[in-house]
């Protein structure tokens, strides 16, 4: 376990020193000493020197706070200040921005990391995807961690050994052990994750950090932010997909959370569509005020790594209209263009990649492992039910039959899989030469480019992205432990977040439908609000009327439209004349401005005589009326 202290410039005291622990990708552990003064930024540097990692943007700090509730470090802030915990400080070193192209990274060093973070999500049930794709990951995983398959090796349930998702069925063990004996062989580790990356990054569910909510129904939701957009699922369903480009806003209030946006709505008219673009707020509640403002956090963080083009365009933003009200925050570190752009400008020899062997990561054959600190991420897996396994036994053949029409030949690729594989061809190309010479063989299924069919299939899919889309044949329901603000899966998991869960308004009003009471005074409140409704649009109608009669009546008169017209004119010239006549007057008889043009006019006789015999009388009885007016006022 590696040492190092942060000093700042003045001279501290070694009681103001901390220690703190940071928990890297493949669960082994780094320390260092800080001081009170030290700033996140400076950890996050330490864990990048210790991988000698240049392209560290993509990457944060991410701790719990005591009330249970993550937080991402932020880089500009005393670390102290930030962690409120008791010490040593525990920390995780974690992705923060996921890659919208993987392949556009330009160190093997930095896809790996990605490669733990995805596995780290696969096992947690972060990564939802389809079985198909699910059994290519998992094969993807062991290629990767124990190579080609050799039968004198590895016996024939071999992949047990192997804990890679949170419901990991025996179907699907077969599946992946059939993908890795016939699909991935001859590939090294390096390729094997790269074809993980690729695959993984065209799934709905990547780069998700799922944040539970509940919408305003009552119903259970996830909220995420993607490279793409904010999204939301439900179920196995992706229900919203609203673009960076289309989101206006983020803010939030206490536990409620807004996302303001537009979203395009298409409409027919005849044999003519028409679209244009109708304002969308969706309003989702959080357990808690800190668990909504964390959302709102990393929405605002996503959507300036995402959207903007420079970091310099970053705005400070408010979660609230009002600017003396609510949180500001502004994301401070750099773009995704900008990152892209200073990875394709490294030049450097390959850093050394020390990969966990299977049996050197906690990651797998210990996934159980208890002794896990509290605020880290705690594994629970879920092993396949017995039952299988005895149904397996007791078939002589050892064959299992498929009860759902999933294909066991080799996998066809998507055409999601390679939505940016005309984009990125050159640096795809680069990377198989870079991991061609630690390969046995090449026998990549790499895949082929989309068709103009595919290409069009998936712009229809981008325009019709906030309709609902199917996910997997499972529902969304990642480990309670990995959510934002951490619960026990064995104390009601997500629900336990609600302690008191929002009711939705067909339950509410189902309840007080029950009760006759509480119907007898809702249906008084009904029938006097359709009487107040009534009255009032009878005095409407009444108006109305008189105003159009009036109008027909000046309309119809030609003369009488014309001499109205005349006295309006008149009014509006008598306004601009007194609008310039009483301030030019006060200046000249009240103010003491010695000027020569101002002293001519107050010499003539006639200024004279209207300045005497008009203005002081009148000023007199005046400042006599208001002084009066003052007397009564004090004396009552």
């Amino acid at each position: 376990m590696k040492m190092l202290r942060f000093r700042s410039p003045s001279i501290r005291s070694l009681d103001q020193e901390v220690l703190c622990t940071i928990r890297l990708l493949d669960d082994s552990e780094i320390s260092c000493t800080i001081q009170k003064e030290t700033k996140g930024q400076f950890l996050l540097d330490h864990v990048c020197n210790h991988y000698n990692l240049l392209e560290k943007d993509y990457f944060g700090i991410r701790y719990v706070d005591p009330e249970k509730q993550r937080h991402w470090l932020e880089p500009n802030k005393p670390v102290v200040k930030q962690m409120k915990s008791l010490q040593p400080f525990t920390m995780c070193f974690r992705v923060k921005f996921y890659p919208h192209e993987p392949m556009k990274i330009k160190e093997e060093l930095t896809r790996y990391l990605l490669y733990l973070q995805l596995k780290r999500d696969v096992y947690h049930g972060r990564l939802l995807c389809p079985f198909a794709e699910a059994a290519y990951l998992g094969a993807c995983i062991i290629q990767a961690e124990l190579g080609d398959y050799d039968p004198e090796e590895h016996p024939s349930d071999y992949i047990r050994d192997f804990k890679l998702f949170p419901k990991q069925s025996l179907k699907l063990e077969r599946k992946i052990m059939e993908i890795h004996k016939n699909e991935l062989r001859g590939q090294c580790a390096a390729l094997a994750e790269l074809n993980m990356l690729q695959r993984a990054h065209s799934l709905e569910t990547y780069g998700v950090d799922p944040h539970p909510c509940k919408d305003f129904t009552g119903s259970t939701a996830f909220l995420g932010f993607t490279a793409t957009g904010f999204v939301v699922f439900q179920g196995n369903k992706r229900i919203h997909l609203l673009k960076w480009g289309d989101v206006s806003k983020l803010k939030f209030e206490g536990k409620t959370f807004y996302v303001i946006g537009v979203q395009k709505e298409i409409s027919l008219t005849g044999r003519i569509q028409c679209n244009r673009m109708k304002k969308l707020v969706l309003t989702f509640h959080t357990s808690t005020p800190a668990a909504c403002k964390h959302l709102w956090k990393c929405g605002v963080e996503n959507q300036a790594f995402y959207k903007c083009a420079k970091s310099s365009q970053i705005k400070t933003v408010s979660s609230s209209n009002i600017f003396f009200k609510g949180s500001r925050f502004r994301y401070s570190g750099k773009v995704a263009k900008e990152v892209i752009e200073a990875s394709s400008k490294i030049q450097r020899d390959p850093p050394e990649i020390h990969r966990a062997q299977f049996g050197q990561s906690r990651s797998f054959n210990s996934l159980s492992h208890k002794n896990l600190i509290m605020n880290m991420e705690p594994l629970v897996p879920a092993l396949p039910s017995t039952n299988e396994y005895e149904e397996a036994a007791a078939d002589p053949a050892g064959v299992v039959a498929v009860k759902d029409p999933v294909p066991l030949s080799p996998l066809e690729p998507s055409a999601a899989a390679d939505t940016e594989q005309s984009c990125a061809e050159k640096g795809s190309s680069s990377l198989i030469n870079d991991l061609q010479p630690h390969c046995v063989s090449m026998e990549t299924p790499y895949l082929p480019p989309l068709t103009p069919k595919a290409e069009e299939g998936r712009k229809e899919e981008d325009d019709e992205g906030g309709s609902a889309l199917t996910i997997s044949e499972l529902a969304y329901s990642p480990c309670a432990s990995m959510l934002p603000t951490p619960v026990d899966d064995s104390q009601g998991g997500v629900n336990q977040l609600f302690s008191s869960p929002v009711q939705s308004p067909a339950r509410l009003l189902k309840e007080l439908h029950a009760d006759p009471d509480i119907q007898a005074q809702l249906e008084a409140e009904r029938e006097r609000d359709r009487e107040f409704e009534r009255t009032r649009l009878a005095a409407r109608s009444r108006m109305s009327g008189v105003l159009a009669s009036s109008l027909r009546l000046l309309s119809s008169n030609e003369r009488v439209n014309t001499w109205v017209l005349g006295v309006a004119r008149f009014v509006a010239v008598l306004m601009g004349v007194l609008f310039i006549t009483v301030p030019t007057l006060l200046l000249l008889l009240e103010s003491d401005i010695d000027v020569s043009f101002l002293h001519e006019i107050r010499q003539t006789p006639e200024f004279e005589q209207f300045h005497y015999e008009y203005y002081c009388p009148l000023r007199r009885w005046i400042l006599c009326k208001i002084s009066m007016a003052m007397e009564n006022l004090w004396s009552d």
